[in-house]
């Protein structure tokens, strides 16, 4: 297992000494006189490029942000930050949570893609009354039968993704489909959001199959696609991270848009374009939930971060330091980290920081809805600067890119 502490002193702001306390600073409101959040997600693997330890670097740039703004009068006046590797890997999240919490006294655990990794850390959260802010994870189980109070979906899910792309795609011709997905409760959940998606739209799923997760070779699935009867006109990839570099590798290699397949995919983040290079995607539309280069505010946080890491930041960059700094200022609010108070500052909270616009925090079963983007990848002929691989199509507004309505079955 692997574990990563930030302790000492840190960059101005980000861990100052002194007691921990609420307003006056008495130090009972804050447990342990400090505030420690944790960042656990992949660190080395598939996943690592998308949110890894540059989503520690964006938490870091949140406290920093927080101590700038209250100095003297901050709640939390001793913050650290903590990491763990969980491998994509659900028995090892449920055991780095346990010791984030008990250990390492994280007050909140942020990240966690990999969705059965996340269901495991939620039910962590449940046991331990702990707060827990997903950024990294698609399942909508975290706001469906698996919710609790102390879990909040914050990032992104799979109805956000199939109703933004698969209604899209369709509704642009492409009537049938070949969806290929990862088989563990990420790409089971997509199978089921895309194909309910495509349908409403007046497409069919002629065929899905599970593909095996982490998988470096797909060409069984790829071959089989032009030999289905009838012949699909889009493959749908709900891959992710290195999984879906591997797909689209081999989808140009067996040359099937040639062949009259297209391509869709599910979920992808700026460091899988720029690892691909963006004419080998190029022309493909997919739903993002946020990007560097939206607007002036974006591109103002995405320099900061650039500063910092030498890259631009994905979504789940942003997502995590706006997590970070909405737990902050529910502490800042609720004048203590404590989980049942804080619970209650994030509860029906509007947020339209630089990453959730139009956002807000639904209180009966704690999903994050803020604006997303139908986006399309460039042709390396329109790429001005590095990393300026997409254009924003069109804006989804929050109230269209989730769920209208909470799962009956999430009962907080």
């Amino acid at each position: 297992m692997r574990l990563w502490r930030w302790g000492g002193l840190m960059a101005a702001g980000v861990l100052l000494a002194g007691c921990g306390g609420g307003p006056g600073g008495s130090g009972g409101a804050i447990s342990d006189g400090k505030v420690v959040l944790a960042v656990l997600n992949d660190q080395t693997a598939i996943y690592a490029d998308v949110s890894g330890r540059n989503s520690v670097e964006s938490v870091r740039l949140a406290v920093a942000d927080y101590q700038a703004k209250y100095g003297d009068k901050a709640v939390a006046k001793k913050i650290e930050v903590v990491a763990a590797d969980h491998q994509n890997k659900p028995d090892v999240a449920n055991t780095q949570a346990q010791q984030l919490y008990d250990r390492q006294r994280a007050d909140v655990i942020l990240d966690v893609p990999t969705s059965s990794a996340a269901l495991a850390v939620a039910t962590v959260a449940k046991n331990k009354k702990k707060i827990f802010m997903d950024v990294g994870a698609a399942t909508t189980e975290l706001e469906g039968k698996s919710c609790n109070k102390y879990t909040f979906h914050y990032g992104y899910n799979s109805y956000m993704l199939a109703h933004g792309t698969g209604t899209a795609v369709t509704q642009g011709g492409a009537k049938t489909w070949y969806i290929v997905y990862p088989d563990y409760a990420f790409g089971q959940d997509m199978n089921r959001t895309f194909s309910a998606a495509v349908k409403a739209a007046g497409g069919t799923v002629v065929k899905s199959d599970p593909t095996p997760f982490p998988n470096d070779n797909f060409s069984t699935f790829l071959l089989k696609a032009p030999t289905l009867n009838p012949k699909p006109q889009v493959l749908g990839t709900m891959q992710a991270g290195g999984d879906l570099v591997n797909v689209v590798k081999q989808y140009n290699e067996y040359k099937l848009r040639d062949k009259g397949v297209g391509l869709a995919a599910g979920l992808v983040f700026l460091s899988d374009v720029h690892s691909l290079g963006p004419d080998a995607m190029h022309g493909t539309q997919y739903t993002d939930f946020w990007y560097w280069n939206f607007d002036q505010r974006n591109r103002a946080w995405a320099d900061r971060f650039q500063a910092k890491t030498g890259k631009r930041p994905t979504a789940s960059h942003a997502g995590n330091y706006s997590a970070a700094l909405q737990y902050l200022e529910a502490v800042q609010r609720g004048g203590t980290d404590d989980s049942d108070t804080v619970v209650k500052q994030l509860e029906g909270r509007e947020i339209d920081d630089m990453f959730a616009r139009g956002g807000s925090i639904r209180a009966k079963d704690h999903l994050l809805i803020h604006d997303s983007y139908l986006v399309q990848v460039k042709q390396s002929s329109e790429v001005k600067e590095p990393y300026d691989y997409l254009k924003v199509v069109k804006t989804i507004p929050a109230a269209e890119a989730f769920q209208p309505q909470p799962d009956s079955a999430c009962a907080l």
